[in-house]
C-alpha cells in the first residue's frame, strides 16, 4: 500500500450529524417537486368528502398521492417498501414533509380512492392541454399480459375439478353410511364424522362456483369463437363470389361449444385467468391491460383492463375510455390482434379513422418494399380485410400505422421494463383496473415532467 500520498478520508461519526437540508439535494425541476406541484393544481374534493367529520387527524390526501404517485412513477409499489422510503429517500421525504404514514394507511388509501385516483387522470391530462404539450390528434392502441397476484399452483383445471368433485361426493355419501354404522364414540381418536362430511360439502360448494364461472367463460368464448367463424366464411363467400372459384387453403373449423380440459379456475384470484406469456412460450395467471396513446405526446389519454386472452374485443372499450373532455382522436392504429370486420365498423362509427393490421408485420422490410408503387384501389365489392390492406399501403396510412410501433409499444415497454411493473399488487378485476389507472397516471405524470420541462 502506498502510504506516501495524501487521500481524502471520511470520520463517519462526524458524518452522522451532518445538517443538509433538502433544497439543495433535490433540483429546481425533479420530479418529486414536479409531483408535489401538480397534485396542487387538482380538485381533490371527492377525496376530501369521503372523510368522516370527526376522529383523529388523518393524513392529508395531497401528501398520500404524492407519495403514491412518485412511488409508482419511480418503480417502487410496494407499500411497505413506500412507508420506508419516506425515512430513507430524501424525495419521499420531502414529499411527505417529514410525516412517515405506515403500509397499511398507504395500502388502504390506494384500495379505497382507486376510483378517484381514475378521475385524476382526466385533470392531469386537461392540465398537459392547458400547457399546450397535448392536442390529442392520432392514437395508437396496445395491451400486454401482466401477472396477476395469484400463484399458478392455487388453480385447479375443468377435468381435474370434475375428478375432484367426483371425489368428495363419493367420499361424503361414505361418510354419511358409515355414520349411520357407527356411534361416534367407537371412531378413532381425532375422528370426527360431522367435521369430515362439513369440510367435503364445503369444498363441493368452492368447486361448484368454479365449475359455473368456467362454463360462463367457454361460453361467452364460444360466442366470440363463432363470430369469428361467421365472419370468415362470409369472407370465403365473398371471394368466391367476385372470382367465380373457391378460394385456396382450408375451410374455417367451426368452433366446440362447453368447457374445455385445460380451463383453469384459480382460487387466490378467481377474475384472473390463464394467459400465454408475453415473453416466453409458457403460461400463467394474467390480466390484460390496453393503453391509448398520443402519438405526437406519448402521453396515454385511456386505459382498460380485461381477464380476456386475445385482444380483439378490447378495442372498442379502449377507445370509448377516451375522456370526452380530452377529445377524440381522428384516427387509431392497431395491429393484427385486433382485427376484425366488426372493429373497423363499429370504430367508423364512432367518427375514427380506423388503420388496423390485417396480418403479422415482418420485423425488418425490404428496401423494395419502401419503393414499391401503391397497389391500385380495391373494388367497391371487395372484403373488409381487402380494403384496410390497400388503406395501409396509402401515405396517409403508412405515416399513421407506422408510428405505432414507436409510441404504444416504447410506452408499455417503459412501463414493464423501465419501472419494473410486472405483477398487480391488488386481486379482483375492478380492483387491478384501478391499480393500472394508478400506473398509467404515475407514467404520464413521468412524461409529463419532460414535456413541460422542453
Amino acid at each position: 500500500m502506498n502510504m506516501t500520498r495524501k487521500f481524502q478520508t471520511v470520520d463517519y461519526d462526524e458524518a452522522l450529524h451532518q445538517i443538509v437540508t433538502i433544497e439543495e439535494c433535490l433540483s429546481p425541476n425533479h420530479l418529486a417537486r414536479f409531483i408535489v406541484t401538480i397534485i396542487a393544481q387538482l380538485d381533490l374534493s371527492a377525496i376530501y368528502i369521503c372523510y368522516a367529520p370527526v376522529g383523529g387527524v388523518p393524513i392529508a390526501p395531497e401528501i398520500l398521492l404524492g407519495i403514491l404517485f412518485y412511488g409508482y412513477a419511480t418503480g417502487l409499489f410496494s407499500s411497505r417498501k413506500l412507508e420506508k422510503a419516506t425515512y430513507e429517500s430524501i424525495p419521499f421525504r420531502y414529499i411527505a414533509g417529514g410525516l412517515h404514514p405506515d403500509h397499511d394507511t398507504l395500502a388502504n388509501f390506494r384500495k379505497i380512492f382507486l376510483a378517484e385516483i381514475k378521475d385524476l387522470l382526466v385533470q392531469v391530462l386537461l392540465v398537459a392541454q392547458e400547457a399546450g404539450v397535448l392536442r390529442l390528434g392520432n392514437v395508437s392502441v396496445d395491451g400486454s399480459k401482466i401477472h396477476a397476484d395469484a400463484s399458478k399452483s392455487h388453480a385447479v383445471s375443468y377435468h381435474h375439478l370434475l375428478e375432484l368433485e367426483k371425489q368428495f361426493t363419493q367420499e361424503v355419501e361414505e361418510l354419511f353410511a358409515l355414520a349411520e354404522k357407527v356411534e361416534q364414540g367407537d371412531l378413532p381418536d381425532g375422528l370426527n364424522i360431522a367435521d369430515e362430511i362439513a369440510f367435503r360439502q364445503g369444498r363441493l360448494v368452492n368447486l361448484a362456483e368454479a365449475k359455473a364461472v368456467l362454463d360462463a367463460r367457454a361460453q361467452e368464448r364460444y360466442a366470440a369463437e363463432q363470430a369469428t367463424y361467421e365472419a370468415k366464411l362470409r369472407e370465403r363467400a365473398e371471394k368466391t363470389e367476385q372470382t367465380g372459384h373457391q378460394p385456396g387453403g382450408h375451410p374455417p373449423t367451426p368452433p366446440t361449444p362447453g368447457a374445455r380440459d385445460d380451463d383453469q379456475y384459480n382460487f387466490t384470484d378467481p377474475e384472473s385467468r390463464i394467459m400465454k406469456n408475453s415473453t416466453n412460450k409458457g403460461v400463467d395467471q394474467h390480466y390484460n391491460p390496453q393503453v391509448a396513446v398520443d402519438q405526437a405526446s406519448l402521453l396515454i389519454v385511456a386505459h382498460t383492463v380485461s381477464n380476456h386472452p386475445n385482444d380483439q374485443a378490447e378495442a372498442i372499450p379502449t377507445l370509448d375510455a377516451i375522456p370526452p373532455a380530452v377529445g377524440k382522436p381522428k384516427a387509431a392504429a392497431l395491429d393484427n390482434g385486433y382485427f376484425s370486420a366488426k372493429n373497423i365498423e363499429q370504430i367508423e362509427a364512432r367518427k375514427i379513422e380506423p388503420y388496423i393490421a390485417t396480418g403479422r408485420e415482418p420485423h425488418h422490410q425490404s428496401w423494395q418494399a419502401y419503393l414499391a408503387e401503391q397497389p391500385a384501389p380495391p373494388s367497391p365489392d371487395a372484403t373488409p380485410r381487402e380494403k384496410m390492406a390497400y388503406k395501409l399501403q396509402t401515405e396517409i396510412g403508412k405515416r399513421i400505422y407506422g408510428l405505432r410501433k414507436c409510441t404504444v409499444e416504447p410506452v408499455i415497454g417503459i412501463i414493464k421494463e423501465v419501472l419494473g411493473f410486472r405483477q398487480f399488487s391488488l386481486r379482483g378485476l375492478l380492483a387491478v383496473a384501478g391499480e393500472w389507472g394508478l400506473v398509467c397516471l404515475a407514467f404520464n405524470l413521468k412524461r409529463l415532467h419532460i414535456l413541460m420541462a422542453g
